[in-house]
């Protein structure tokens, strides 16, 4: 590559970051270290009647949390500056009179009544409004009026947007790194809207400049901007600029039936979208995160990577360095990426596992201390190493050792059926038994109720069930040995 890989994802700060943009960070993230590049965060805030209070900060501690920080934005490292668009909005108005001088763009003057009726009009003849080629002379523009007679009515105060005039009868043939060539008419395209009487630009304009201004050389996103490319390459091209290379991702697809990913999917089946729990301020509903749900960042990092990528390999555990060796872009997929959640499960087990017994310990603790129950960390850190391979989150422990800190006070029913009229008497025998042991390793104590077993010919059943039943109060839980 013969200059710098300057890469960026650039959410709108217009709710809490779904698990798709996620995904999109992660593969700019990757990409701009595997080509010791540079990966950048920008909030593209143009539409102010979207804008959700606390998005932008979710969004900020939502890439901290997960590993993938960018290493340029608002705060830090700011060589391209500002990082937000409400903050740049002084410098699209310039460009759009450079595409207004070179013949590329034209004022529209149409109210939402005129292109309303417009719209009624095509529906009654079973066609399909589209602003463009074949009628954008017969509308309310400067194509139709003259120079004066324009710079009369923005002068006097007319609602105007800037729209971008689509060249017409061309075949667009486009690269994109992940799809390939791919076709469009241009005589089937709409003219955007690029600029707006209230001095904001809408997204098109506002990226393409951005990206422009910002050096931006690969631009990867989702499957869903694919219908953009044709408009943002004309931009590029009418402004005399060279365009970055695109490439768009797959979709992230529902567990269950076919469609996009959604919120609504993971509260329906129960399991998180979001990276971290949100609040919605105005309906006070909260939508779960994976941080709050015991999720450690590196799994949902790991798991998220595998969606729509992998390596050529069947490895499927990687740390986050591994993963940005082993990036290509040509090797993400172009069918969507069906979302597991049990296999989202699975990742969070794995590295769980690998976590130290030590520091999982420190994490139950507090879970202890909510239910009054105080236990020395050389204890709990034994006990964590006995049930941690039977968790895939921190906070199962509980369920998983109970019986280690409250005796049981219920026991299985099904598991009753172990407990025969001599049991009683047996148990009492064993309890005389384990009285007299001193050394209370499991191994000893195995070896010493065994023999005992032995020299009085009492069956393996007679004992080892109903044994576990009065410990753990069901047929559950780690070696019978090492919980004695």
């Amino acid at each position: 590559m013969s200059k710098q890989v300057r890469v960026r994802f650039a959410p709108s700060p217009t709710g809490p970051l779904h698990i798709g943009g996620v995904r999109t960070a992660l593969f700019n993230y990757l990409f701009a270290k595997k080509n010791n590049g540079v990966f950048f965060l920008r909030i593209e805030d143009t539409d102010q009647n979207r804008f959700v209070p606390g998005a932008e900060e979710y969004i900020m501690e939502a890439l901290e949390w997960l590993g993938i920080s960018p290493d340029e934005t608002i705060g830090k490292n700011e060589k391209f500056g500002p990082y937000k668009q409400s903050e740049r909005k002084d410098l699209y108005k310039k460009y759009t009179e450079l595409l207004i001088n070179s013949g590329n763009a034209y004022y529209a003057f149409d109210t939402a009544e005129a292109l309303d009726f417009q719209r009624k009009q095509h529906e009654e003849q079973g066609k399909t409004f589209i602003y463009n080629w074949h009628n954008r002379e017969k509308l309310d523009t400067s194509l139709v009026i003259s120079v004066e007679e324009t710079a009369k009515r923005i002068a006097k105060g007319d609602d105007y947007v800037i729209r971008f005039k689509t060249p017409v009868d061309e075949t667009l043939h486009l690269i994109d790194i992940i799809r390939g060539e791919v076709r469009f008419e241009t005589n089937l395209l709409d003219d955007k809207v690029l600029f707006k009487s209230d001095g904001m630009p809408t997204y098109h304009l506002a990226n393409i400049v951005d990206d422009h201004l910002m050096e931006t050389s690969h631009v990867i996103r989702g499957e869903e901007w694919l219908p953009s490319m044709p408009l943002h390459v004309l931009l590029y091209r009418a402004f005399g600029w060279e365009a970055p290379q695109f490439a768009h991702l797959p979709l992230i697809l529902k567990p269950i039936g076919n469609g996009k990913l959604s919120k609504r999917d993971g509260d329906k089946l129960g399991f998180p979208v979001f990276p971290l729990d949100w609040t919605d301020t105005s309906s006070m509903t909260k939508s779960m995160g994976y941080r709050e749900n015991g999720f450690f960042p590196e799994a949902v990092i790991n798991f998220l990577a595998l969606l729509g990528w992998n390596d050529g390999t069947e490895k499927e555990l990687f740390s986050l360095e591994e993963l940005a060796n082993s990036f290509d872009l040509n090797r993400v997929h172009k069918a969507g990426a069906k979302f597991d959640p049990e296999k989202n499960k699975w990742f969070n087990h794995q590295y769980l596992i690998q976590k130290n017994d030590s520091d999982l310990a420190k994490s139950f603790a507090p879970i202890l201390t909510d239910k009054g129950i105080s236990v020395s960390e050389i204890v709990l850190t034994k006990i964590v190493s006995l049930i941690k391979e039977r968790a895939n989150f921190v906070n199962e422990f509980w369920d998983l050792c109970e019986y280690f800190f409250v005796a049981p006070t219920s026991y299985d029913e099904k598991a009753s059926k172990n407990w025969k009229t001599e049991t009683p008497t047996l148990m009492q025998e064993l309890i005389s038994v384990l009285g007299e042991i001193t050394d209370y390793t499991s191994l000893n104590i195995e070896t010493i109720v065994k023999d005992w077993m032995t020299k009085n010919e009492i069956g393996m059943g007679k004992i080892m069930q109903p044994f576990r039943l009065s410990l753990v109060g069901a047929l559950k839980g780690p070696h019978l040995f090492d919980i004695v």
